[in-house]
């Protein structure tokens, strides 16, 4: 029987693992790869080391007695990206459909647990059909004892979720807790009721592509937080979030070399145009300050409102929150408001100073807005930023206007420095629309309403439309040229390196979810 079991393994790693990494990248058109095939492509050569691979199923009803796999559907096991410790699972679909049974719930806990102890990330892919329904209610628990594990882990390691393949019903409500989210385009999709239920319940047509594929969670839902043409795209997304984040909360994470020189960006004057109604391209301007090639953006097609993504400031990685004033004129939302407050959560919890580039009319007026909780919303923001405790720095471009300026990580929610360029109007609301309520009378007894109505309006525009009454006030710290941006916040963020801030002891804030 052991030499059975034995032939039997070594045909099956053969099979699986032969041909190494080489042959996994000539299969880059390919949509999909095998369960191996994803972790040995994924792990760094020959650092992968399998936990549980002679776990079988324990169920015996409805014939399974005599369906008997090693492994059980899922592949679990620890090894090195990049030299860096990491635990994984990975669904194998060819078992049972990748169905989670209790056994293969047993064995993603125990390296969910293993990734807490041992303090390093832990990346999930997902392809599976759901539960098995052959076991009942034993499936069902097992991811219950994921999703509470999910929870436990959350702000102490990183999960990052792949979906490369199905992802349906309860399964998934863990993907949704983890930090990250990469979808596969065309071979993966994530829905609670699928098609069929939709149009029993809805009478609605969809298919499984235009309900839970990756276009519709990385555009309309914002489930996913970045999009992957194929497997192998996926992964090598999966390799460079990594980059940018520590094992776990306790650490930083590391930094690159970087030899300073004068970090002065000559590109950077200039992009902000005079007329303080174009739009331009806040991505030039993060392009401008950050290291060159570094800047990785998150949940790019959602909520284009608001820029969020990870770069690198003289080596150092850091959390970009930024307006977009070429999108609804950079104004926050209820969807950008969720998105900023969300990806601000994570870099507090893992210990990644947060740059903020503001460029903001306001909030986004109307119904739609309002009637579903922009109010709510905004302050999911609000309370985001005023509870993190990294190294916040702000840097003012233009418009600041209103309740919004207040939001975007101003100094009266505790940003550490705040700066600001000379073109920045801080105020409650623009000139054109304060001088029509300042001066409604003076405006409407005019012999000629318009020409005056635009003479109060200058007249506004001299005396807020500029950022040194609130330099004034030390709201700002400093007013500076734009070409300068680099090389001050290299400066602020390595004095601020050592930050420590101890909050009021209490259980937890309650957040308005």
């Amino acid at each position: 029987m052991k030499d059975k079991q034995k032939e039997l393994l070594q045909k099956f790693a053969e099979a699986q693992l032969g041909g190494g990494i080489n042959r996994i990248e000539k299969q880059h058109k390919k949509k999909k790869l095998t369960a191996r095939e994803r972790v040995e492509y994924l792990m760094d050569e020959g650092s992968f080391e399998e936990i549980g691979l002679l776990v079988t199923h324990r169920s015996t009803d409805f014939g399974m007695d005599k369906q008997i796999y090693f492994g059980d559907g899922v592949v679990t096991g620890y090894g090195t990206i990049n030299s860096r410790l990491v635990y994984i699972f990975a669904q194998d679909f060819t078992v049972f459909g990748g169905a989670l049974s209790e056994t293969h719930a047993e064995k993603i806990c125990k390296i969910m647990d293993l990734a807490v102890k041992v303090g390093a990330p832990l990346i999930g892919l997902n392809d599976s059909g759901g539960a098995r329904i052959q076991e009942g209610v034993k499936s069902l628990g097992g991811y219950a004892d994921i999703f509470y594990r999910n929870v436990q882990s959350s702000g102490v390691v990183p999960q990052i979720s792949a979906i490369m393949g199905p992802c349906a019903g309860g399964a998934v409500y863990s993907p949704a807790m983890t930090d990250f989210t990469i979808m596969v385009e065309e071979t993966s999709y994530m829905f609670v009721t699928g098609p069929n239920v939709v149009k029993t319940v809805t009478n609605e047509e969809v298919s499984s592509e235009e309900l839970g594929g990756a276009s519709t969670h990385s555009t309309k839902s914002g489930v996913t937080h970045l999009k992957a043409a194929n497997d192998i795209e996926c992964m090598n997304e999966i390799k460079k979030l990594l980059s940018y984040i520590p094992q776990n909360n306790k650490l930083t994470t590391p930094l690159i070399p970087y030899t300073l020189e004068d970090e002065i960006r000559d590109e950077l004057e200039g992009i902000i145009p005079l007329d303080t109604h174009k739009p331009y391209d806040m991505k030039k301007v993060i392009l401008g300050i950050c290291d060159s090639d570094s800047f990785f953006e998150i949940h790019k097609d959602f909520a284009e409102n608001i820029v969020v993504g990870f770069s690198r400031l003289a080596g150092r990685s850091i959390g970009i929150i930024a307006n977009q004033p070429m999108c609804l004129a950079g104004v926050l939302d209820v969807n950008s408001s969720k998105k900023a407050a969300r990806f601000t959560r994570f870099c507090d919890s893992f210990n990644i100073p947060l740059l903020v580039l503001v460029d903001v009319p306001g909030f986004l007026p109307g119904t739609d807005q309002e009637w579903n909780g922009i109010i709510i919303n905004g302050a999911k923001l609000l309370y985001a930023l005023s509870e993190a405790t990294v190294p916040r720095v702000t840097v003012i471009t233009r418009k600041a206007y209103g309740g919004a300026y207040d939001v975007m990580n101003s100094k009266h929610i505790g940003a550490d420095m705040n700066f600001a360029w000379p073109s920045a109007e801080i105020a409650v609301m623009g000139a054109k629309g304060a001088s029509e309520i300042i001066f409604k009378k003076e405006i409407a007894e005019a012999v000629d309403p318009k020409s005056k109505w635009k003479e109060k309006e200058a007249e506004y525009a001299n005396k807020f439309a500029d950022p040194y009454r609130a330099a004034g006030r030390g709201f700002i710290d400093e007013v500076i040229f734009p070409k300068d941006s680099r090389r001050k916040l290299i400066k602020a963020f390595s004095m601020l390196e050592n930050k420590q801030i101890d909050g009021p002891k209490r259980k937890h804030g309650n957040i308005p979810l």
